[in-house]
């Protein structure tokens, strides 16, 4: 009878309610009608939609339950709190729908206020799946969330992540054990992921642990550390990826491009982790020779702990180290051609191929035998205005750049055939839904 006088007085008074489920228990959060915000807390059990009309703000850790499934309609805002580090967590079983469009992307982003927002105001989108992982299937994510990922379902299916933007998301919820901008644990192959842009994170833009989930046209754009973080045995392909660093902001931790490893104790637990990217550009802190940048920044992309990932006709340009061979494992790996490093380009590196001290390892031959090529400056390949730090960079390779052609698919599966290297042809994908200044931005 309590449940329902509250539902009635709400009622005669006007406001709106959405109904919520916290530990067993119903919770009725009102929404201002004169804002139109509804708050977001607790579990959600069974299916629900949020409506463009509306905007919507995560309090605390939100939880969608399996079997439910949550909507999202294009168009639609989702705000995260700062002060209860609200996230959105998709438990294993449940599915996300979020389908944007072009015309009308779905934006996760800051609750601030315009002008004021910043890296880590709020703890991100975690997604859990069933697919295989090398931790165990009884893992938990990372972040504090206390969530099981991974299983047995190669092709377990999550939802959809289309035309999404994620903006100033990413906490250290403790050392070592951080929130994302997106995370994906366990999540398999029937999952859709695809024109999903994280922008300004307090943590890495996209880490995958685990699973199984196929992935193209992502953006990275100014995380704290890491773009893209592989390790747990996650085995996706993934095609079309893009990275654009704040040379003057980066993680004691060192911030990357890539950083790989197959798990934190760099054994040979299976499935190993062994992702296929293609078609990634990779633009660090250093846009011409001598730039000054924040001295954490790291290694375009960092091969450790045993990876075995595979990096085909891709660009890393602009990086204190272009690509870093990290160990004994990585280089037996590499002699045993049981990762792939080929037809990329390496660009406007103060050193570009780096080795563990005290390595033998021809690194100079491996890469030379793999049709990868070196280049002095990024202005060689005439990506100069790729580096461009307010407004939308131009992503787009100059007229005559050798990153035009020069692609190979040779023996490769999974992606599709174009001539360039790099992220970007003739036709720069991000136009019309991504945003390259979320901070002036009025949601």
């Amino acid at each position: 009878m309590k449940k329902v006088s509250t539902l009635l007085l709400l009622a005669l008074l006007g406001v709106a309610t959405v109904a919520c489920k916290e530990d067993g228990e119903d919770t009725v959060t009102p929404i201002e009608q004169t804002t139109g915000v509804v708050e977001l807390t607790g579990s959600i059990t069974s299916d629900m939609t949020l409506k463009a009309d509306k905007k919507y703000l995560l309090k605390g850790f939100v939880y969608v339950q399996a079997p439910a499934k949550l909507t999202i309609e294009p168009g639609t805002i989702i705000k995260g709190d700062k002060a209860t580090k609200g996230s959105l967590i998709i438990e294993r079983g449940a599915q996300i729908i979020a389908r944007g469009t072009v015309d009308k992307p779905i934006v996760f982003t800051s609750n601030q206020a315009k002008g004021t927002r910043a890296a880590g105001d709020w703890g991100g989108l975690i997604i859990l799946g069933k697919a295989p992982v090398n931790s165990g299937s009884s893992s938990a994510i990372e972040g504090g969330v206390d969530r099981l990922y991974g299983g047995s379902d190669a092709a377990d299916n999550s939802g959809v992540l289309k035309y999404v933007r994620v903006e100033f998301a990413g906490i250290a919820y403790q050392p070592d054990n951080e929130i994302n901008g997106i995370t994906l644990g366990g999540v398999g192959s029937g999952t859709e992921l695809d024109f999903v842009q994280v922008s300004f994170g307090g943590d890495d833009a996209f880490e995958w642990f685990g699973g199984t989930v196929n992935a193209k046209h992502l953006v990275a754009y100014k995380t704290v550390d890491d773009m893209f973080d592989t390790d747990n045995g996650y085995a996706g392909t993934v095609q079309y990826v893009v990275g654009i660093s704040d040379p003057n902001v980066a993680d004691g931790s060192k911030s990357n491009g890539f950083e790989s490893d197959n798990n934190k104790a760099g054994d040979n637990a299976a499935p190993f982790t062994s992702a296929k990217f293609s078609n990634v550009s990779l633009f660090g802190p250093i846009a011409t020779s001598g730039a000054s940048v924040n001295s954490n920044y790291g290694s375009g992309i960092h091969f450790k702990k045993n990876t075995k990932i595979s990096v085909y006709n891709s660009l890393i340009a602009g990086w204190p180290k272009g690509i870093y061979l990290d160990g004994a494992a990585v280089e037996n790996g590499a002699k045993n051609n049981e990762f792939k490093f080929k037809s990329n380009v390496i660009s406007g590196s103060t050193r570009a191929l780096n080795l563990a001290s005290n390595s033998t390892f021809d690194i100079t031959a491996w890469f030379a035998n793999n049709t990868n090529m070196q280049k002095a400056a990024n202005s060689d390949v005439k990506v100069d205005g790729s580096f461009k730090q307010s407004g939308a960079p131009t992503f787009l390779p100059g007229s005559g750049s050798e990153l035009l052609s020069g692609a190979s698919f040779e023996g490769v599966t999974g992606f599709e055939t174009v001539a360039y290297r790099g992220a970007f042809g003739t036709t720069d994908w991000t136009a019309g839904w991504t945003n390259f200044d979320p901070n002036n931005t009025e949601y």
